[in-house]
Parts: structure tokens; sequence; C-alpha cells
């Protein structure tokens, strides 16, 4: 059998997040062995995006064959650059991080085909599993489908309990899915809901310390979901590559050299 850390590659302790007392920890998340494709590790020249964030790096496999207008749509907008300097507007621990759109108020996002949306890809291979890379929908827009939105799911690790595991029986999971949710966690209420492309395979640490920055509520005291000022969470870059992808190091390598243009560019436009 197949095995990778579920996303966190075997976290062997638990990390306290959140320096603001909210009681939110990063789960413990231990390795899963499964034949399930998205706990399987990456194959030589397989589609990547590599996330750089303040709060560290996440590396997600793509699913072209199984969700080719969510991948295309993604990997041109990377491409394009449109997700460099945008944030994290929502951390809902337990549940998902969400981000992708430029406005970063959650209402809005783009796609490659004139903004127009795509149609929801479910297959029944791939599954809303702790650490799954998904389509998302923007909150109180009029995008009616698929747009530049996405999230992780930060689902914990005894998410899917018992009885959980029995209506997923009912409803035709195989045998290899419950024990897979059961081992990793996820959000199964979500399958054939929204478009999972995605998996990540390293930094699902980061993932989890996302959930657990301090939060936002309302002039209600309702919660938002949206991290504070002091904890915004900025995805720097998402860079596009084959599996193994380039080092962490040749990343940060290739960005101070982009930057030190950009400043010389600046220069010469003012001189």
């Amino acid at each position: 059998m197949k095995k990778i850390a579920c996303a966190a590659m075997a976290l062997s302790l638990v990390v306290l997040c959140g320096c603001g007392g909210n009681g939110k920890s990063a789960p413990k998340r231990a390795e899963v062995t499964s034949e399930e494709r998205q706990f399987a590790t990456p194959s030589e020249g397989d589609l990547i995006a590599i996330f750089t964030t303040n709060l560290g790096e996440v590396r997600a496999v793509l699913y072209p064959d199984a969700a080719p207008m969510a991948v295309y749509n993604f990997v041109g907008l990377a491409r394009s650059g449109y997700y460099d300097g945008t944030v994290i507007w929502r951390s809902q621990y337990g549940f998902a991080v969400q981000g992708g759109d430029a406005t970063g108020t959650g209402t809005g996002g783009s796609t490659i085909w004139s903004n127009n949306p795509y149609p929801l890809e479910a297959d029944a291979g791939l599954k809303h599993y702790a650490g799954a890379l998904c389509a998302a929908f923007a909150s109180g827009g009029d995008v009616s489908g698929g747009n530049s939105q996405f999230y992780f799911v930060e689902a914990l690790p005894d998410s899917v309990d018992a009885t959980q595991q029995e209506q997923m029986a009912q409803n035709g999971y195989s045998e290899a899915q419950i024990q897979a949710y059961a081992a990793a966690g996820g959000l199964p209420y979500l399958d054939n809901t929204d478009t999972v492309f995605g998996q990540v395979y390293e930094g699902m640490d980061v993932v989890d310390a996302m959930a657990c920055v301090d939060t936002e509520q309302d002039e209600d005291g309702n919660e938002t979901w949206r991290p504070t000022e002091e904890d915004t969470i900025t995805i720097q870059q998402v860079t596009i590559a084959t599996y193994p992808g380039p080092t962490t190091e040749k990343l940060e390598a290739q960005s101070d050299s982009t930057d030190t243009a950009d400043s010389a560019a600046e220069e010469d436009a003012v001189g």
C-alpha cells in the first residue's frame, strides 16, 4: 500500500496556534495508509501548485484528468499572477481556509473565461478529505459556478464519526473511502457539491496554522471567520510546476531576483 502523511507528513507534535488565547491548536495528524488516490505520493511529472505564504509553504498535487476546467482555470490564473498578494479571507478552524479572491472580501472572483463561471466537476474518486484543495463559489456574490476562489479542507482527524461512516456506507461509499475518512477526517457532506481538484501533500501544518489564527466578529458579535488585521494571511505567490518542483530555496532566490529587477525598473522610471 502507498503511504502518505495526511498532508502534514506524520506531524508528531501538537503545535499550539494563535497567540491570542483563542483555544485553537493544530491537530496531531497521523500517517494514513490508503489506496485512495489522494493519499498516494505524487509521481514525477505530476502537476503541482506551490503556495508561498507568510505562514509557510503549502504544496498540492493537481488532478487535471478529473477536474480539467477547475485545474485549467486555477493554473491559468496562477500563472498570470492573479493570486499573488491576495489573502486568506476565511479561516474556520476544523472546517476550511479559503482564499483566491483578489478583492479580499470573499464576494468576488474571476475566471480565465472572461469571468464566466464553470460547472461542478464531481469525480467519484476524489473526496473532501482533510487536505483536499477545492473550488469554491463567491460568498454572497452573483457568480453561480466556480471562479478563482479555492479552499483547503482543514477538518480534524476525528471529524467523521461512526454514525457518519454508517451513513456513508448506506450512500454507496467504498470501504476504502470510509476508512480514509475515518483516519484523515474530512467533510463528506460536501462531496458532489464542490469540485475537488487537488490534495495537499506537503505543508498541512501550515494549513492548520492558518485555521488557528484569531478571527474577527461583526458588530453584533457574530463570528465572521475573517482573520484579524494582526493575523492577516497573505498568499505571496502561487507557483505551478511539475513534481517534485523547485526547492523552497530556489523559489526564494527567484523571488529575490524578481524583487531586485522590479526595484531597478522603478528606479529607472523615476530617474
